[in-house]
């Protein structure tokens, strides 16, 4: 049984793994990881700390970074792929209301942001993320599958296999205040996510840039915004707003995609508890695009 005990602190994240490949099922490395390399030049660079999404969200205002209690690293299995909603179209209507009932109560104790894009800035974890993306990069290539998601927190706790495939990745996560998910995820080339919406506004997504093709257009609209990702830095957004995807480009886009919960006032945050229960209980929020 690997001890949580192990792993790495963040100022021992941005040291980068070194030799590492996860070979596939035949026995040779993945295919995804093989176009992921090819469509770059060699080497990576590592940008300086800062973000160019500072002016992306709304003004900064107080933001609790503390709000949601830090999670703990207990292991769990893997999440099971879980079919599509098969209800009644009344039930999901039905469904649907009570959702969008409960995003506007969220909204009104929410301690940042109820845009559908935040400034990064409100959130201190995202500098130290921006300055180990290397780290991160490294490990994610080393590990990532080629079904476009490789689950590293699921739930609330750390997946079971995760920590000692990418320790430094997991040891990062482990900063983040009410971690809810965390995953690798993956946008093939030439491929359109079409739009959704995300289940709650009970979480907030954060997206930290690990391949983006540079030869074509990666994207995304969110309600009236349009984003693009970049290598090394993080991009914030709520995705109880309307979204979809593209990658216009010749390679496929790798993410570190992390949703944790929103800051909110005492109210707020038993009413997004529940929310997050119920959600835990029927099948976990899905992570796409």
């Amino acid at each position: 049984m690997i001890s949580t005990h192990n792993a790495l602190s963040p100022n021992d994240a941005g040291v980068a793994a070194q030799g590492r490949k996860a070979p596939d099922a035949k026995g040779q490395t993945g295919d995804v990881r093989s176009v992921m390399t090819k469509s770059m030049n060699a080497g990576v660079q590592r940008p300086a700390p800062g973000t160019i999404w500072h002016k992306s969200g709304e003004p900064l205002g107080a933001a609790s970074n503390t709000a949601s209690p830090r999670p703990d690293l207990s292991l769990v299995p893997a999440p099971r792929r879980e079919s599509h909603d098969t209800r009644p179209a009344a039930a999901i209507g039905l469904r649907h209301g009570a959702q969008r009932l409960a995003d506007r109560l969220i909204g009104s104790f929410s301690l940042v942001s109820t845009g559908p894009v935040l400034d990064v800035r409100a959130f201190d974890w995202t500098a130290t993320l921006r300055r180990h993306w290397g780290s991160v990069h490294d490990e994610a290539l080393a590990i990532v599958a080629d079904d476009g998601e490789t689950p590293l927190w699921h739930q609330g706790s750390g997946v079971a296999d995760a920590l000692p495939r990418c320790p430094e990745t997991m040891a990062l996560l482990h900063q983040i205040p009410g971690l809810e998910s965390a995953a690798f995820v993956i946008l093939p080339a030439a491929t359109h996510r079409p739009m959704r919406r995300g289940p709650t506004k009970a979480l907030i997504t954060c997206d930290l840039g690990l391949r983006v093709p540079r030869c074509g257009d990666v994207r995304m609209r969110i309600h009236d915004r349009i984003v693009r990702w970049a290598e090394g830095e993080t991009l914030m957004f709520d995705d109880s707003f309307a979204h979809e995807a593209w990658n216009e480009a010749n390679g496929p886009r790798l993410v570190l995609r992390i949703r944790f919960a929103r800051p909110l006032r005492g109210p707020g945050s038993w009413l997004a508890r529940a929310i997050l229960h119920i959600l835990r209980r029927r099948r976990g929020p899905e992570i796409q695009a």
